[in-house]
């Protein structure tokens, strides 16, 4: 469980192809780097909004596998050497919850369909995918590359605008987004079970 409040930009160090040869399982090994301390092995941490588990804890970082069903959904297998991601650890019981609830469950991918500034905040239009769309509302949440943010409209069918403050852009990746830019999207976990328990109701 994660807030969505980003602790950390990592940047990836080393991206692993595995073809799976019966001592190694297929999919992609990603090193990390991070200056957290005191990871141990097996804990989470949100790569961009994925809940990634910790397979070894190094000095000044940490590698993830990324496994064939998480890949589908997720962007992780076009990450390279140098790329930045966002990262937070798992939720305590006694953290303050800054943002939401987040599962660390990427819903999809979503495409920047256009980048506006107002004022001293900048607006995104972002073209998400259908699951993400109908449990979205105005002043809901969604999670972008796992940065928890607030639904400032909804302009299309297939549309959420978003709206980033100059903190968020500083210190998280979401700063260098720009138009046709994609990004990981998880919908809001609450309203994911209004729409199931409403479409089970009869």
């Amino acid at each position: 469980m994660f807030t969505g409040i980003v602790s950390a930009v990592g940047r990836i160090a080393k991206a692993t192809r595995h073809a799976g040869n019966g001592k190694r399982e297929t999919g992609l090994t990603l090193k990390i780097q991070a200056p957290y301390r005191g990871l141990k092995k097996g804990e989470s941490i949100a790569v961009n909004g994925a809940c990634l588990t910790v397979e070894r804890a190094l000095p000044g970082g940490f590698t993830v596998h990324v496994v064939e069903t998480t890949e589908g959904r997720t962007l992780f297998g076009e990450y390279a050497a140098g790329r930045p991601v966002n990262l937070e650890r798992a939720l305590r019981a006694t953290d303050r919850l800054g943002g939401h609830i987040v599962q660390g469950h990427v819903d999809g991918v979503a495409v920047v369909q256009r980048v506006e500034r107002r004022g001293d905040a900048w607006v995104y239009d972002l073209r998400v995918p259908d699951a993400v769309r109908e449990v979205s509302i105005p002043h809901g949440a969604i999670t972008v590359d796992g940065v928890s943010l607030t639904i400032n409209d909804l302009p299309g069918k297939d549309l959420v605008q978003i709206s980033l403050i100059p903190f968020t852009r500083e210190h998280t990746t979401l700063g260098t987004l720009g138009v046709g830019d994609r990004v990981h999207v998880e919908g809001d976990a609450l309203g994911k079970y209004v729409r199931q328990l409403c479409s089970t109701a009869r």
